[in-house]
């Protein structure tokens, strides 16, 4: 649960870097059990920049946690800008090992 966490952390401080060292070369991004948003760490990584460039405000807050095998369930709320009204999601992250290769995304 400590890399989702600290994953969420790299993603507040907009630091994209930071973010995808936490993840395998082919990890993705994607809406649950469907279409892959962001593909491979360095899709990922242009994916976040371009999001943090539109959205310099944007925040996501950790509602609650679990952990059942090689996957974590964050509840989130996230934030776009103080004046955009905050949305919840909960992102699934599966792993390889000690690092992310895939979350998926259920709005």
């Amino acid at each position: 649960m400590a890399v989702a966490e600290a994953m969420i952390a790299h993603y507040n401080a907009q630091d994209a870097d930071a973010y995808v060292a936490l993840m395998t070369d082919d990890a993705c991004e994607a809406g649950y059990r469907g279409d892959v948003l962001r593909n491979g760490k360095e899709g990922v990584r242009a994916g976040l920049k371009s999001m943090f460039a539109e959205f310099p405000g944007n925040h996501a807050e950790i509602l609650s946690g679990h952990m059942l095998g090689e996957h974590v369930v964050l509840h989130e709320r996230v934030s776009r800008s103080a004046d955009a009204e905050p949305f919840e999601v909960m992102s699934i992250y599966s792993f390889k090992g000690d690092k992310v290769s895939r979350v998926e995304f259920v709005r």
